[in-house]
């Protein structure tokens, strides 16, 4: 659970990163994360003994069903980020923070449908709330956002394909970040070699940029360490603590509009979330686990 939400939290304060980097194009900045990935989270293979070491990613490499899961689930992530950068740069994040909202309702879905989970009856009625918080939005548009359900689409297969996957949060980030690792640095050889990179231009984006690693990484190896230890559907709730703080950032920092009629579909959700908790907290008591 520690694990978990401290990964929601650093995505929730994510936006303020890319902004920060905002010179640079959504698509470099993908790109540097993904190589700056690779490197953190080899050297934290190599010189941190609790991760287990280089020794285990041989077993992985000779699995290929495994490797395609985790080249799938890499592009999930990468597309994921993408699109996210993308919607900070375009001044859109309160359209990011729904896709998040919307993201535990797919989880919610996947777990039922592929995993067996099954909700109480608060659970359901959790559901039923942030389902109608969804649809008063998108009839308030007059069209499906597609900036929202992607994110959400990605992100739930996401979580599913990686609650499946038999190998460790590290290792298993490690690779996903080294299969796409050689198109990232493609990518930014070929923008150099035509005089289009936005890194080199200001200094202090310059020293930020490796950032993109450690920032991650370490939210990854989170929620892919919690994700494999809690159930879908708690998972699912959980990430409305992301996009909570993305609307905060967004409406407070950014200076995005937000009228009454998001207002009302955004409180829906959060009454969705709150009448969740209250069943987790009271499930927990019934047990013995708070006092």
């Amino acid at each position: 659970m520690a694990a978990t939400l401290s990964a929601f939290t650093v995505w929730g304060l994510m936006p303020l990163y890319f902004r920060a980097v905002g010179s640079v194009p959504p698509f470099e900045i993908v790109a540097h994360r993904m190589l700056w990935s690779v490197l953190f989270l080899a050297a934290l293979l190599a010189f941190v003994p609790a991760t287990g070491g280089l020794r285990g990613l041989g077993a992985v490499w000779r699995q290929p069903r495994l490797l395609a899961t985790l080249a799938l689930t890499a592009l999930l992530t990468g597309s994921n980020w993408l699109v996210f950068v993308w919607s900070v740069d375009a001044g859109r994040v309160v359209e990011a923070a729904l896709g998040y909202f919307i993201n535990p309702l797919v989880s919610v879905l996947l777990g039922r449908l592929f995993l067996g989970e099954r909700l109480r009856p608060l659970q359901q009625l959790a559901v039923a709330v942030a389902a109608a918080g969804v649809a008063w939005r998108v009839w308030e548009l007059g069209s499906l956002p597609w900036i929202p359900l992607f994110l959400a689409g990605t992100f739930g297969l996401y979580g599913l394909l990686r609650k499946r996957a038999p190998v460790d949060a590290v290792r298993g980030l490690f690779v996903e970040t080294l299969i796409v690792a050689p198109l990232a640095a493609a990518w930014l050889l070929w923008q150099a070699g035509r005089g289009g990179l936005g890194f080199g231009a200001d200094p202090l984006v310059d020293a930020l940029l490796p950032l993109a690693g450690v920032l991650t990484a370490i939210p990854l190896m989170l929620f892919a360490f919690g994700a494999r230890r809690l159930p879908l559907a708690t998972v699912g709730f959980l990430q409305y603590i992301a996009p909570s703080i993305n609307l905060l950032v967004a409406v407070f920092v950014f200076g995005e509009p937000f009228d009454h009629a998001q207002l009302l579909s955004f409180g829906l959700i959060w009454t969705a979330l709150a009448i969740y908790t209250a069943d987790l907290l009271r499930l927990a008591t019934r047990r013995g686990r708070i006092q």
